[in-house]
Order: structure tokens, then sequence, then C-alpha cells
């Protein structure tokens, strides 16, 4: 196991990567603090675009961005601004079974002349073993007055075929259906498929999700998240944005951690951590 720092061309911290039991790997970006990739059993598990821009001139369009203060559009700019800011390496060891990094992210001048104003400190933890990646934010409210935001992991699945892909865990779910314009539904299936444009909000879904293909499944298991984000841009809107291949769509599936639906609110001095682990497993265990 071990814990590899690479640099970019200015000598700055660019990207760290842990190296686990079993040859299971996480590369994480500290633009964004971005995780881009996760290999574990012998496959990559997240997708990131062919034609994704690394060199911090946008988020990242793969991996796991980090949502935050904002999801979607509003004051901000889409998503907030945790995803394009460069985050701090704070921290990054072995542990029992695998390895760990921890980062930073503080308010600034600039975040605290935006639209949400507030001081804040994150601190976002990746751990890997042999079958597992776990990703945790502990938020603190280190201003003097209350705040409240939404945040959300952006997890980008890889997946062999989409139209072999079932999302499970989602049944009797009330969703915002971002596509359609409906709000109120209910989800009816034990096994969600996607074959068309899909941006659901699924509010309070009480246990976990699992994104299956083939023999394996990789489980969700959400802390303190309270909803799921299921997002797929397919051919139409896959054509329409520059760092999205266009028949890329074919090979991802995004199933999001957040609170999202509703805000979290923390007073002065208050933390909260939520997060997500997610396991590669058998699909007979489904």
């Amino acid at each position: 196991m071990s814990v590899q720092r690479f640099n970019n061309a200015a000598g700055e911290l660019e990207r760290v990567v842990l190296s686990g039991p079993k040859d299971a790997s996480v590369e994480i970006y500290v633009f964004g603090a971005t995780v881009t990739s996760w290999k574990s059993m012998g496959k990559e598990r997240l997708f990131v675009s062919k034609q994704a821009k690394l060199d911090g001139s946008k988020a990242v369009r793969g991996g796991i961005p980090l949502v935050f203060p904002q999801f979607g559009p509003g004051n901000l700019p889409q998503h907030g601004f945790a995803r394009t800011r460069k985050w701090t390496l704070i921290e990054a060891a072995e542990h029992g079974e695998g390895v760990y990094a921890r980062f930073e992210l503080l308010d600034s001048e600039e975040t605290r002349a935006s639209r949400w104003p507030y001081k804040f400190s994150i601190q976002y933890t990746v751990d890997l073993t042999a079958t597992k990646l776990s990703t945790i934010m502990k938020y603190e409210n280190v201003d003097d007055q209350p705040f409240e935001f939404t945040s959300l992991m952006h997890t980008y699945f890889r997946v062999p075929s989409i139209a072999e892909t079932v999302v499970t865990g989602l049944k009797d779910a009330v969703y915002t259906d971002k596509v359609r314009g409906t709000d109120g539904a209910k989800e009816e299936r034990d096994n969600v498929r996607v074959d068309a444009n899909e941006d659901r909000v699924y509010k309070d879904v009480p246990g976990n999700v699992s994104v299956g293909y083939g023999n394996e499944r990789i489980l969700i298991r959400r802390f303190n998240f309270k909803d799921v984000v299921l997002w797929n841009p397919w051919a139409r809107n896959a054509a329409e944005m520059s760092d999205f291949g266009n028949d890329e769509y074919n090979e991802m599936i995004c199933v999001e951690s957040g609170t999202v639906a509703r805000k979290i609110a923390l007073c002065p001095g208050q933390v909260i951590s939520c997060g997500q682990l997610l396991s590669v497993e058998s699909n007979a265990k489904h």
C-alpha cells in the first residue's frame, strides 16, 4: 500500500494516488478534490469522459465531483463552488485494511464575496480498501451566524452497457422528474433501467441503493445524505456537451448521494458529516 503525490508543471501538487490491497487504487485531483479513478477487483469503477478537462479550467466531467453549497442552478454557478476550488491535502496514510487521504476546503475572500458569503470548513476523507471506497465530508459552520446549504457527491459509475444496467433500492421513493417537469410520483419499479434522458431526484430514500451489471453490483450506503439523484444525458444532450463524447452515455450512469430536496442547516460551531460507502459485490447477493 502506498500514497503517491504528483505535481504539475509549476511544481504544485496536482493529484494523489492511493494504492491499496489487491491492486485497488483511487486517484484524487486537488482541483475540486475530485476522485477521477477507482479501481477494484481489476476493473475501473468510475466513468470519466475522454473529453473531460483535467487542467482546472472547468469541473471534471466524471468521477466524483463534490457539489456544495448549492445543487443545480441558483444564486451561484451550477452546483456551487466546491468542485472548482483547489483543496488542500492535509493528511494521507495507510491504516489496517487500506489507505486514506484527507483534504480541506475553507472559505476565502472569493467565496465570502459570493451570494453565499459564510465562513465554513469542510474536511473530505477518501478511504480505500480492497473492495470498498468511502467518501465522507465533514461540514463545519465557523461563522457567527447560521447558514443553510445543499450538497451531493455526483458519482459517475462506469458500466459495460447502459442497456444492461439496473439500479435497485429506489422502489416506493417519491421523486422529482426534472426532464418531464413533474413532482410527487412514486417509483414503482424494483429494478430501474435507463433508456432515455433521465434526471430524477429521489427524496428521503430509506435504504441502500445498488448499481448492477453482469455478475457484479456496486452497493451504495449513504450516511446522513437523504436523497439519491439518477442522471444520464442520453444521446441528444451528450452531443451538446463539449466535455462529453457523443456515445459515452452508453457506458455511464450517475447515481448520486446527497441532500438536495431540502437544505441542511448548521448553527455556528455545528458540525455534520455526510457521505457514502461504495462496495463491489457479487450480484448473487442481490
